[in-house]
């Protein structure tokens, strides 16, 4: 376990995405848990879990938000770390359809594909059923018993995070999804996958993470978490691959515009004009300055209205036992408000909430205890949550968030 006595280091000043600008404080949260996806065994681990404050700062030069407080020193990913959406059918088709998408489109079949941070690996196996050769995952969370594909003897994982040692493995594309978001020093990882790729100038990234711009717009505190100290735009994204001698070939909002797309390959030399989604600095400085007030107000109008639940004696759970419902309970400091946490990853079921200690239960729980409310943590599951809850002849009220 993290030692939560170590002092935090100094604030980050200068950006570590384009390493020139000035990053600028602008939204602070004190004592959240430094992890959120690596769930507890009993309450009393949950609640006495290591926390650190976060401090997101802005850089005005490339567009870049990022927790200037933090720490990697205090993360163990390991195992034991349950990030997997894979138990969702909506995800899933998402996951497949992207997969189909980039092996057609950038003419991968029959070729090797290196993903740096593979999770559970079921996105690699995806890439290698779609028509590609070999697969290469690197992640200290793979847990080879969990992935069951017809072509497992064609993937090859490193239980290990990506550094200066695995610089060496070559692919015709490396892939990097849900990744970045966990790396303060975004220029130096790009420099290594500089390196992995040499002087390979027909090597495709493919990269996904999470879109800054929607989570400042909506106030989504939820989205906001110790683990993810780096935020991006499609701008500042793609500005990140110029730097790093990458032009950009695609660059898309995806999964109901919660995601970002991009796709790379080394530059040739020639001018290649900008995207749609990268001239938004001066969009982004805006939603900035907005967030503050725009996070008071939204925190003001939940805390009223989950008090005014419990109020009334009404059973509100939370639908969703990642790192959104981390995020969502300790922000809002939420306790006996919230009977209970539900996910349908049975992985998750019989482990607790770090930060709050709330349980985490399998949505069969249900059918004997009946909430009256449901505090959804991602709109895009509505419809498959709804038909779950009515299957099992139930008719609550969905607070999607």
């Amino acid at each position: 376990m993290p030692d939560s006595e170590k002092t935090a280091p100094s604030a980050i000043s200068v950006c570590p995405n384009c390493e020139s600008g000035e990053m600028e404080a602008f939204y602070e949260v004190k004592g959240i848990p430094v992890h959120s996806v690596l769930l507890m065994p009993s309450r009393e681990h949950a609640v006495d879990y290591p926390k650190r404050d976060l401090r997101l700062g802005f850089c005005p030069e490339c567009g870049f938000v990022s927790n200037i407080l933090f720490d990697p020193t205090v993360h163990e990913y390991s195992t034991s770390c349950e990030e997997s959406q894979g138990f969702s059918p909506t995800f899933n088709a998402f996951a497949k359809d992207l997969a189909k998408r980039w092996v057609e489109e950038y003419e991968l079949k029959d070729k090797t594909v290196l993903e740096i941070g593979c999770g559970k690996g079921e996105f690699l196996a995806l890439m290698v059923e779609e028509g590609m050769s070999h697969g290469i995952g690197i992640d200290p969370a793979f847990v080879p018993e969990r992935l069951d594909t017809p072509v497992a003897s064609r993937l090859e994982f490193i239980q290990d995070l990506y550094d200066e040692r695995y610089t060496h493995l070559k692919a015709d594309a490396v892939c990097c999804r849900h990744t970045l978001e966990h790396i303060s020093p975004t220029s130096e990882f790009m420099r290594k996958v500089q390196k992995t790729i040499g002087d390979q100038k027909d090597t495709i990234l493919l990269f996904e993470l999470p879109d800054v711009h929607r989570v400042l717009k909506e106030a989504a505190f939820w989205d906001i978490y110790y683990e993810h100290c780096s935020y991006f735009t499609t701008g500042s994204l793609a500005r990140l691959f110029r730097k790093h001698g990458f032009d950009p070939l695609e660059l898309m909002l995806e999964y109901d515009d919660q995601y970002i797309v991009i796709a790379g390959k080394p530059a040739s030399g020639a001018k290649v004009p900008l995207l749609d989604g990268e001239d938004d600095l001066k969009r982004i400085t805006e939603e900035v300055k907005a967030f503050p007030e725009r996070f008071r107000k939204l925190k003001e109008s939940w805390l009223e209205k989950i008090d005014g639940f419990y109020s009334a004696g009404k059973r509100t759970i939370v639908w969703g036992g990642g790192s959104k419902a981390v995020s969502f309970l300790t922000t809002l400091g939420l306790g006996e408000q919230i009977d209970f946490v539900v996910d349908i990853n049975p992985h998750k079921h019989g482990k607790f909430i770090p930060g709050t200690g709330h349980a985490v239960r399998s949505p069969d729980t249900l059918r004997e205890d009946k909430p009256d409310c449901v505090i959804l943590m991602n709109p895009v599951y509505e419809k498959e949550v709804r038909e779950q809850l009515n299957g099992m002849g139930l008719d609550p009220t969905i607070f999607p968030v």
